[in-house]
């Protein structure tokens, strides 16, 4: 029987006015030479079926679809009769991909970058794509300096129509900067501009080791943008970079970088104008302009108005306002027009308030920090307000906005606020050390977000070296819709204060109260309180001198009434770890007239925060204390007064350690008696831990502190134990310094803190402690 072969050439050329056979009627479609590619695949592929008339031309047109699906290297046509005969030459599979000599660019990331191309194992070889993807991965190795770079591949046959691909990659060195020119500048030298960037001149064989001597092509393009703000910041309105040249060795392994500048001419500023509806008067706009006329021109300057007058408009609801800052040079007397044309665009309203990642916190207590309300105006002010409360309530370790238009509604828009919680307690049966306390063991319940309703619990029974704790405590802080909150707690304590590096005595006490917060405003709160307090001492042989004649004077068994109430104001970043902004608070504790020691405390406590940048800031906090008796002549009681001295105080000094001494006795002991006035300050630079990324959960400080403890009248001593050695009044010589290094890490299971402090002017009697760490604490 006659065959007629048809090849896929021909077909391709059958548009062409000679027609290579006569039109005919398919009877069927036989397809030879498949593999692994189904028949039905062709089918679905092939545009022609059987009882259709065709000819060359649409023949061709079907084998070239065909051919599209990239699954063959060869497809011929040929008739048996009226039987169309399709016969496929499939492309091999990849069978195995080995790569070879990559570590900047890990396996996987190569493996998931060819999968994306089509090439993985199993799939079809497509040697168009192989090539391009080598071709791309030596643009991305030149990106990144490495010109003698070189990526090779292979295609290895294997049987049953497989094949294994090899990529070869050679990486390279990173070509190093040999020189960096700039041309054309005339007011500022070579070395100036220089100092600008990233990218740096390799200076020597030594030297060079520290200077950032790699090329990359994104930190030319930050330098040359680092550049160009540089001039345009000092007048130059008219700068320009004409071009850059980067020429390489011909060993591919040095880089001559040549910067060519139009310096052009330097310009003041002369008026500023405003163009639109300002929705505030002029006074109030040209306060938001940090820029003046007869200053140079400052692009930065004007970029910070522009954002400083959005921000405004945003504050009235204007959320998409826009501005922008138009120069108009006047070449006669080289100055500078700028006129900020104001467009505040619609009022935009609150459609929606959302939270997301709140998986324990419910929506509740997070929308009661709302100070954005929905159905309200847009507030930049107020959206970024609630985003600060929501973070100073320490219970997420990141706080997030998003504000979104919504679509087909260009008046409003919703707002997302994405919270990374983080632990605000512990629930569990404990075991714990403080160089203070010793062996901390228990169980407790401390929670700041008790099942994720703000309300904050305590419930436990500790026992340590030198006390046990039995207390509940228990604290809405929204009792009230306005924000009041109550709260109350019970407790009972035995506490050795002979383990504590404080005088040979202990206590018994037990108590209750109840307190109730007012907020003043969204930074600051009033609260108030009353409780009771039954305490009982205990004296031994060398309980010192002073407290022995106070219980000899006083009794040993005290029923105290106390008022409390204290103003607080935070304006911190963050409830835990914070960066940047102000804690104050003032307290006054007083057992009122009624109770078997009439007394008071007034104490201040302040920080202060300055974020130098993202990384590091500076803190300045101080702790001071001042207590003294309610109109009568009776001491003060001992067992109220202030320590100092150990984490949270003066570190470098055994906690407790610092102050005034008692009287010493039998065993020629003088322990620390403290003081009824206390002074303590401390200086901190905050920095990132090296190869941290999650600094909100670490961190790091060098810090200096100082203070002591002072007694305004010195206690009574026993007669016949000789005279007293105290030194009444407050001297700041006797201040205790010390300097060293923190770091504190909020632990899943509790916060961890470590110092390493060295005392400064150290004197006799005082106990040093270098090292000092407090771990499994409840907060």
């Amino acid at each position: 029987m006659k065959l007629k072969t048809i090849g896929l050439a021909g077909l391709l050329l059958a548009s062409s006015p000679v027609a290579l056979a006569a039109p005919f009627e398919i009877s069927d479609i036989r397809v030879e030479g498949l593999q692994r590619v189904s028949a039905a695949s062709v089918f679905n592929a092939f545009p022609v079926s059987a009882d259709q008339t065709v000819d060359d031309q649409q023949l061709g047109q079907a084998a070239q679809k065909l051919f599209d699906t990239g699954l063959f290297d060869d497809i011929r046509l040929s008739r048996d009769g009226d039987v169309l005969i399709v016969n496929v030459s499939e492309r091999p599979s990849i069978a195995e991909i080995n790569i070879d000599g990559n570590s900047q660019i890990s396996d996987d990331d190569l493996r998931k970058g060819l999968s994306d191309a089509g090439i993985a194992e199993g799939q079809v070889l497509q040697r168009s794509t192989l090539e391009e993807m080598q071709r791309e991965l030596e643009r991305l190795y030149q990106s990144q300096g490495r010109y003698s770079s070189s990526i090779k591949t292979s295609v290895e046959q294997l049987e049953r129509n497989r094949v294994r691909v090899n990529i070869n990659i050679n990486e390279g060195e990173v070509a190093k900067i040999r020189q960096i020119n700039v041309v054309g500048n005339q007011a500022y030298d070579d070395d100036t501009l220089r100092d600008l960037f990233q990218l740096e001149d390799k200076p020597g064989w030594f030297f060079g080791w520290f200077s950032d001597d790699e090329y990359s092509r994104e930190a030319l393009s930050g330098d040359l943008e680092t550049l160009r703000s540089w001039y345009l910041d000092r007048g130059y309105v008219n700068f320009s970079i004409t071009s850059t040249q980067v020429s390489i060795s011909p060993d591919k392994s040095r880089i001559f970088v040549t910067i060519n500048v139009d310096e052009g001419k330097r310009y003041k500023l002369d008026k500023i104008n405003f163009d639109g509806d300002l929705k505030m008067d002029d006074a109030t706009a040209r306060s938001l302009v940090t820029a003046e006329p007869g200053e140079y021109f400052s692009q930065s300057k004007l970029t910070a108005s522009s954002e400083a007058l959005r921000q405004k408009l945003g504050a009235e609801g204007f959320a998409f306002a826009d501005i922008k800052a138009v120069p108009t040079v006047n070449e006669a007397d080289s100055t500078v027009d700028i006129t900020f044309r104001v467009d505040p665009g619609r009022r935009a309203y609150v459609r929606r308030i959302n939270f997301e990642g709140n998986t324990t916190t419910q929506d509740e207590v997070l929308r009661r920090e709302m100070v954005q309300m929905e159905g309200a105006p847009a507030s930049t002010d107020q959206i970024s307000q609630s985003r600060q409360r929501l973070e100073r309530l320490g219970f997420f370790k990141q706080v997030d906005v998003d504000t979104r238009p919504v679509a087909g509604e260009p008046d409003q828009l919703d707002v997302t606020y994405n919270v990374q919680e983080q632990p605000s307690g512990s629930i569990s049966a404990s075991v714990g050390f403080s160089q203070s306390a010793g062996v901390i063991y228990g169980a407790a319940l401390s929670q700041n977000n008790f099942l994720g309703t703000g309300n904050r619990v305590n419930i436990g029974a500790q026992r340590s070296d030198t006390f046990t704790n039995i207390n509940f405590g228990f604290t809405d802080p929204y009792w009230t819709l306005d924000g009041i909150s109550r709260g109350y707690n019970v407790f009972y304590r035995e506490t050795d204060y002979e383990d504590s590096d404080i005088s040979t005595y202990s206590t018994d006490s037990y108590g209750g109260n109840i307190n109730f917060g007012y907020p003043i405003n969204d930074l600051s709160r009033l609260n108030f309180g009353v409780g009771l307090e039954r305490l009982s001492i205990d004296t031994y042989d060398d309980t010192p001198s002073e407290i022995v004649k106070y219980t000899d004077d006083e009794g040993e068994d005290f029923l105290n009434y106390k008022l409390t109430a204290s103003w607080t104001r935070n304006n911190l970043n963050r409830g835990i770890m914070p960066t940047a902004g102000s804690y104050q608070r003032v307290s006054l504790e007083t057992a009122v007239p009624g109770s078997d020691a009439e007394y008071y405390k007034l104490r201040y406590r302040g920080q202060k925060l300055f974020e130098l940048n993202p990384d590091w800031s500076l803190k300045f906090s101080s702790n001071l204390g001042y207590a003294d008796t309610l109109g009568s002549n009776d001491p003060y009681p001992f067992y109220e007064n202030f320590y100092a001295g150990g984490l949270g105080s003066v570190r470098g000094y055994t906690g407790n350690t610092l102050g005034p001494k008692t009287t010493e006795r039998n065993d020629g002991d003088d322990d620390t008696l403290g003081g009824n006035v206390l002074v303590e300050g401390s200086a901190e630079l905050i920095y990132p831990f090296p190869w941290i990324e999650d600094r909100r959960s670490l961190q790091t400080s060098v810090f200096i502190d100082g203070g002591n403890t002072f007694l305004t009248d010195c206690y009574a001593v026993v007669d016949g134990d000789g005279p007293s050695e105290c030194e009444s009044g407050i001297n700041l010589d006797d201040m205790r310094y010390s300097v060293g290094l923190g770091l504190s890490w909020l632990t899943p299971v509790g916060p961890l803190t470590f110092s390493v402090a060295k005392p400064l002017n150290e004197k006799d009697g005082d106990d040093p402690q270098v090292f000092q760490f407090s771990l499994g604490q409840t907060f």
